[in-house]
């Protein structure tokens, strides 16, 4: 694609604003809050079939709280157990979550969670801080643990992960890049490392207003979102402000390709907004936050992008998750709210914070 096509689709998405009329029928009574919390911060969400509830929290004190929880009767209790929940500094990064950023159900019906491994916004992740934890929801016990150190850095913040077939993709915010997890082997590689199309271009926003970490210096958030298209072909990502890239997943799944070569397969898919979060459906299309507009935007398998819903309420929107009855779960996680996104400033997230769900009556998709 010729340099002045890329900078007018980079524009487009800094500057325009996609489908700004929301769908007519979805109305502010079809955004319906399922859980709440008067104390603490969550960036996601999941569910199983048979129903159980999943969260990540983002611990506003050092040392407080849960990283990882199950809700029961509208309250999240720490899971698989406290032990998980309680590493400190001194204790074994490796054994317990030290700061878990995404998780999801995976095909095989247990819960996989993505720790960075570092304390602290822009820390370094701690050796063997960084992984991939497989938890058993059978018996609530950890199946496996995949070690990420030997593909991360000390810029290293591993945000997201996707699976297609015995691959999982994830991606590295600190650190521009991809990662591709051989599930069967353990084999970890970089793929487009520094490639533009994992760079962020812009500093991160949310409500209109420019974010800096709690040291007052701006945000930038490189490869973050991310999703695999219905046929596993296709894979998706972008910086947290856009815009998103696709390219064919086997150009990521063969070892032997270069990433010269790699990087020549690499397509504008659509000119989207800042993000804090998606959700990909049976169809293919993919729904996505906007994090300035408090709205979720649906892009159609051809990048053609709409409004499904805008709402006040709807106010830094992370990981989204639909269900099997067709209903999409919506964290309005205020991220852009707490000190780590507000320059240090005393938190400003509204309690309770709240998950929301509306019927899309879409299907899920589990690569």
């Amino acid at each position: 694609m010729a340099l002045l096509s890329i900078l007018a689709l980079l524009l487009a998405g800094c500057l325009a604003s996609p489908g700004r009329a929301a769908d007519a029928r979805i109305g502010p009574d079809a955004l319906k809050p399922m859980l709440q919390s008067d104390s603490l911060v969550f960036n996601g969400f999941t569910r199983s079939k048979d129903g159980r509830l999943f969260s990540p929290f983002q611990r506003q004190t050092k040392g407080e709280g849960i990283e990882l929880g199950e809700w029961r009767d509208g309250k999240p209790v720490a899971f698989p157990d406290a032990a998980w929940n309680a590493w400190k500094q001194g204790d074994d990064p490796a054994k317990a979550f030290v700061a878990v950023n995404a998780i999801r159900i995976g095909p095989e019906g247990d819960l996989w969670v993505v720790d960075k491994g570092a304390p602290g916004m822009g820390e370094a992740p701690l050796p063997g801080g960084a992984k991939l934890v497989q938890i058993d929801l059978a018996t609530n016990a950890v199946r496996r643990v995949y070690p990420l150190q030997a593909a991360t850095t000390d810029r290293s913040f591993i945000d997201d992960f996707r699976f297609n077939g015995r691959n999982v993709y994830l991606t590295d915010a600190g650190q521009p890049g991809l990662l591709v997890l051989d599930l069967d082997t353990g084999g970890l590689r970089r793929v487009l490392d520094g490639h533009r199309s994992t760079i962020a271009q812009r500093p991160l926003t949310g409500q209109g207003r420019v974010l800096r970490d709690d040291k007052g210096k701006l945000l930038f958030i490189h490869a973050d979102q991310l999703e695999v298209s219905p046929d596993g072909k296709t894979f998706y990502y972008q910086a947290c402000t856009g815009p998103l890239y696709s390219i064919e997943t086997r150009f990521l799944d063969d070892a032997a390709v270069s990433d010269a070569e790699r990087a020549r397969h690499v397509r504008l898919f659509a000119p989207t907004v800042a993000t804090g979060g998606t959700a990909i459906d049976a169809a293919g299309t993919i729904y996505a936050s906007d994090t300035d507009g408090l709205r979720i935007l649906k892009i159609a398998p051809d990048g053609t992008t709409s409004t499904l819903i805008e709402d006040p309420r709807l106010v830094w929107v992370d990981a989204m998750w639909i269900d099997e009855q067709g209903g999409l779960w919506i964290p309005a996680a205020q991220m852009n709210r707490t000190p780590t996104m507000n320059g240090g400033e005393t938190s400003a997230v509204k309690f309770p914070t709240t998950i929301y769900r509306l019927q899309i009556d879409a299907q899920p998709l589990r690569n």
